[in-house]
């Protein structure tokens, strides 16, 4: 698990093709690696990835099939910069949202504009998960835990204060840029369960009673 708050700016150091999938050596700069063990998972641009050599400057990690199909990651190339985030700890400041590093989908820049100090985005979304995404809710874009300014259809706007862009990837954005989407878990999950209510063989054991009972809905 994760929290969108990126710890810092990493680079590409190698991109290596595998048998049909990729090995990558990712650069950490001042990420403290103090702490990481083989094994541990640092996200990458908001994807998860497992450290599987720590060479003293950064790590190596292994991108299956199935991320590359889902990501970015094949357009990689060396000397790119990208977010990192290792795995939260129970002791961690919980600052962004509840991020798990898989990718839902890629986003595509459409506009990018500049509002006083800040940089406005505006970022069209897959259809297929335009739905989970509300304004003033939060999104993960490229691993950083970002709030909904507004959303219409599949395209959403961001509001990115100049502290966000000086120590992430945003700043380097411009139209046509790709980019992960992670979308808020609880959403995902509500509308999993909710989905069962409609369906009187399932015996899930949560209804929109005992979601109202619990306090998640709030009925008049």
């Amino acid at each position: 698990m994760f929290t969108g708050i990126i710890e810092a700016v990493g680079t590409i150091a190698a991109v290596e093709q595998v048998q049909g999938d990729l090995r990558l050596y990712i650069r950490t700069g001042e990420l403290d690696l103090g702490d990481v063990k083989l094994g541990d998972s640092i996200a990458v641009n908001g994807v998860c990835l497992t450290a599987v050599e720590l060479p003293g400057d950064g790590f190596w990690a292994d991108v299956s099939r199935e991320t590359l199909a889902h990501t970015r990651f094949p357009e990689l190339q060396t000397g790119e910069k990208v977010n990192l985030e290792k795995a939260m700890m129970p002791t961690t400041r919980f600052g962004g949202h509840i991020v798990t590093g898989h990718v839902d989908g890629l986003g595509e820049i459409l506009k990018r504009e500049e509002d006083a100090r800040s940089i406005r985005f505006t970022v069209q979304a897959p259809k297929q998960i335009a739905h989970y995404i509300a304004g003033k809710g939060s999104i993960t874009v490229d691993g950083t835990s970002l709030t909904v300014n507004a959303v219409e259809g599949a395209v959403f706007e961001l509001n990115i204060v100049p502290h966000t862009a000086q120590e992430t990837i945003i700043d380097r954005y411009q139209a046509g840029r790709k980019v992960h989407l992670e979308v808020d878990i609880i959403a995902r999950y509500m509308e999993r369960l909710l989905s069962f209510e409609q369906q009187p063989e399932a015996e899930s054991g949560v209804s929109m009673a005992t979601l109202a009972a619990a306090g998640f809905l709030n009925r008049r």
